[in-house]
Formats: C-alpha cells, sequence, structure tokens
C-alpha cells in the first residue's frame, strides 16, 4: 500500500502543479520498480489468491503505467465510472430495455447527451438540430469538436 500511497501523492502534486510532470516521472522510477517487483514476487509466491490477482497485474503492467506515458491520462478510470453512473442509475430505475434496438437508441442517446455534456453545450439544441437534419434529408451536426 506505501508505493500506492507515494504513486497518488506523487500524481496530485503533479496535477495541482506542486512538481512538474518531469519530476512527477522521477520520482515515479523506484516506485514503478517497487509495484512491478511486489506483483512479481505475488505471481510466484504459491499462493492461489494472490497468484491469481498478482499474475495477469504482472502480465499487463505496461497498461498500469499507461498515465506516465500518455499525458493526459489519470492513473485511475475515475472519470469513465462517473460518466457510466447516470446510465447505470437509468437502467436501474427503468428496468432496461426489451430489445436490441431499444439498446442501441439509449446507448446512443446517454452518448449524446455526455458528448454534449463534455463540450459544454446542449444536448437538446443537438438533439433538435439532429433531428431537423433528419427530416431534412441532411447529415447529423457533428459531434467532433472543431468539426
Amino acid at each position: 500500500m506505501r508505493p500506492t500511497r507515494e504513486l497518488f501523492r506523487h500524481w496530485a502534486r503533479c496535477r495541482d502543479g506542486t512538481i512538474t510532470r518531469t519530476g512527477m516521472l522521477r520520482l515515479m522510477r523506484p516506485i514503478r520498480q517497487k509495484i512491478d517487483a511486489l506483483l512479481l514476487r505475488g505471481a510466484f509466491s504459491g499462493n492461489s489468491k494472490l497468484v491469481g490477482m498478482c499474475e495477469p497485474r504482472y502480465a499487463h503492467r505496461d497498461w498500469l503505467w499507461t498515465f506516465l506515458d500518455v499525458e493526459g491520462v489519470e492513473p485511475t478510470n475515475n472519470v469513465s465510472e462517473r460518466a457510466l453512473r447516470p446510465a447505470v442509475i437509468w437502467r436501474k430505475l427503468s428496468f432496461g430495455t426489451q430489445s436490441a434496438t431499444g439498446s442501441r437508441f439509449v446507448e446512443t442517446i446517454l452518448t449524446v447527451v455526455e458528448t454534449c455534456h463534455r463540450q459544454s453545450r446542449s444536448s437538446f439544441e443537438y438533439l433538435c438540430a439532429a433531428m431537423q437534419a433528419h427530416f431534412a434529408g441532411q447529415p447529423p451536426p457533428s459531434l467532433l469538436t472543431g468539426v
């Protein structure tokens, strides 16, 4: 747990500007080595539960460190979890859909709403424009930024 706490402490310092990204990368090098070594140790521990947890993480350990290799990637999936939360709540409250077509419709609408939200756009205005385009036989407005 100690290396993990250090990792998130350095990440938070980089995110708030207390240290530079280069400084964080330098501080993360020994933490990365320590965590990789702990995963390898667990993978060969002989404890079936520990092996089951550590072996796949060690095999794909590069994925754990994507946030160090690719600027803009966070070390957790919290942003994705928060984005999915409205869909999960909707499914729970509505008992889901009854067909594949209904599921595609819901996934499309929820994607449009989340994309518009992230772009500070009105999803209502976008959907109105998309329906007007559809009935006019034109392509829908783009959800891609800068297009």
